[in-house]
Order: structure tokens, then C-alpha cells, then sequence
């Protein structure tokens, strides 16, 4: 399979949330999103359904996350690249159905005018039983989906697109995932490491790893290396992953509301030790600080984006 190493984040886009009910008319410049009712709890952490309907394209910084990010277009393709300044020179690549594993760096999105489609934040325990794999094939790249799906990819988005409304086109892609869960459901996971990701997903990152290792009754050298083969991260990484991802949602959840973000209160309500030290994993994860990053996307979260799973 062919990657760039590229993490995908939530459209910056208008927030609706509904049931299995079709979004309102959109009018210029409004972006509409679609949060579908929540299926496959156990393996898709959201399904948002987008429409970006700006007058000009835009780029958009994706961010690290905990989750695999799956995504089907239903017109024009999604553009990645490794910066804004690539996108803008044409060194990118466009996908119509994108896999993209877990990443450590924030990468950039081209949002084409008038584009739409489907996306899915995926837990990564469940990349065998959604793409075949284990989560570990797809870390640090984004790939076609047709390479990891096969001819289905292709076949799936062509019933998509010709699917009416946001009700049928959610039922549809719920009724081809969970058959594709069916077919691969004996693709076992090491009870240690299915248990250590809950374990530290609960946590939200604040979980010491000495103290898993002994909840799994195994060393943290022989965790870590299990952990590793299965999520293609560390163990240390994931709960700095989940540790940051908890800060960013923090950081929305207030700035959305045009309150004014007290970025200590965050740090210490995230388990970082200071300011200091979630700036650092800002600055490693994204490239900004938190101040700076939330400069470049406050119009982006007041519209309801950054919001890629619970």
C-alpha cells in the first residue's frame, strides 16, 4: 500500500447534530455537518457526515488523535498534504475513500469548495475487524481505500452517492461495516492489549504505565512490545495521545462558547505536570502552541469542528 504520512481531522465545518433525519439547506458560506446516531459503538468512536459549502477553498490543520480516521467521499476528493505551502504548490495527493492510521504530527487538508462526504473516527482495536488489518499497518500513513478495502471501496462509495439523503447513505455505510465486522470477527487481540487500551483510554492519559503493567499481571517491557506490534505506537505515545486529544476537546468545549480559555485550568484539568508541559506536547503534536493554534482555528471551532469522537 502506498501512504503519506498524513492524520486527517474533523472539517472545520457548522455543527447539526440530528437522529437519522436529513440536514437543513445550507446557504452560502454556511459548511454543514451531520452527526449520525451512534453505531458500532464498540468500533466507531463518531460518523459525521460534511458539506462544505465556503466560496473559496481553505486549508485546515488536522490533528493527532486516538482514533483511525476513514473517510468516503461522495464528490470531490479529500487533498493531503504535509503542509499548507505543499497543498498550495500542488505537492499533495487526492483521495476519494481515505484510511489513515495513527499519526503523530498534525499534517493539512485542502477543503475544496462545495465538497462532501462521510467521516469516521475508528478505535484501533477494531482496524482488523473494519480493514482487515491490525491498526499497526495503517500507523503514520494515509492510504487509498481501495488498497486496504479492495474493489469494495469504490463500489460503496458509488452507493453512497447515489443514496437520497443522510439517513440512507448512514444506514448503508452502517450495514457495509458491520458485515465487513462479521466476516473478520475471528481476528483475535491479545486479551493484555485489549485490555490495556481500555484501561488508558479511560484514563484519558493520566494512567502511569507501571501501574498497567501490573493490572495486566505482565512486565512493562513485554506490554509495551504487544501494545506496539498490535497499535504500531507505544504505550507512552498512546497515553500522550489521549492525554492531548482530552486538551484539545477541553480548549473547544470553551472556546466554541466565546468564553475565554484559561489554558492552566486545561493543563491541570488534562494531568499535565504545568502550562509548560502541555505546550510542549502542543508544540510536538501540532507545530503551534496552544495559544497560536487556537488563533489560527477559533472561527473553525465557534463553527463546531475539532469534534472527532467521545
Amino acid at each position: 500500500m502506498h501512504a503519506r504520512a498524513m492524520r486527517l481531522g474533523i472539517f472545520p465545518i457548522m455543527r447539526h447534530d440530528i437522529g437519522m433525519d436529513d440536514a437543513p439547506a445550507a446557504g452560502a458560506g454556511d459548511d454543514v455537518f451531520v452527526h449520525a446516531p451512534s453505531f458500532l459503538p464498540d468500533a466507531v468512536a463518531s460518523t459525521v457526515g460534511y458539506e462544505s459549502n465556503e466560496p473559496t477553498p481553505r486549508f485546515h490543520r488536522g490533528l493527532p488523535s486516538p482514533y483511525l480516521t476513514f473517510i468516503i467521499t461522495m464528490n470531490r476528493p479529500v487533498i493531503v498534504g504535509d503542509s499548507a505551502a505543499r497543498l498550495a504548490r500542488g505537492d499533495s495527493e487526492s483521495l476519494d475513500v481515505v484510511t489513515a492510521g495513527l499519526h503523530t504530527s498534525a499534517q493539512y487538508i485542502e477543503q475544496s469548495v462545495g465538497q462532501s462526504g462521510i467521516q469516521l473516527a475508528v478505535h484501533p482495536l477494531a482496524a482488523r475487524s473494519l480493514f482487515g488489518v491490525p491498526a499497526a499497518e495503517l500507523t503514520g500513513g494515509t492510504y487509498d481505500g481501495a488498497d486496504v478495502l479492495g474493489p469494495v471501496a469504490r463500489r460503496v462509495r458509488e452507493e453512497l452517492i447515489d443514496a437520497p439523503d443522510w439517513t440512507h447513505k448512514f444506514r448503508h455505510l452502517e450495514a457495509f461495516l458491520r458485515e465487513r465486522a462479521a466476516r473478520n470477527e475471528a481476528e483475535l487481540i491479545r486479551p493484555e492489549v485489549s485490555e490495556a487500551w481500555r484501561w488508558l483510554t479511560h484514563r484519558q492519559g493520566t494512567g502511569a504505565i507501571g501501574d498497567l503493567a501490573r493490572h495486566v499481571f505482565m512486565s512493562p517491557r513485554q506490554l509495551q512490545t504487544i501494545f506496539h506490534r498490535e497499535l504500531g505506537v507505544g504505550l507512552k505515545t498512546f497515553n500522550r495521545m489521549l492525554r492531548f486529544h482530552r486538551s484539545v476537546r477541553m480548549i473547544t468545549a470553551v472556546a466554541a462558547t466565546g468564553r475565554q480559555v484559561d489554558l492552566s485550568a486545561v493543563a491541570s484539568g488534562c494531568g499535565y505536570a504545568d502550562h509548560s508541559h502541555m505546550t510542549r506536547d502542543f508544540l510536538a503534536f501540532t507545530g503551534a502552541t496552544p495559544s497560536g493554534w487556537m488563533a489560527e482555528e477559533l472561527g473553525n471551532i465557534r463553527a463546531g469542528g475539532h469534534r472527532n469522537g467521545a
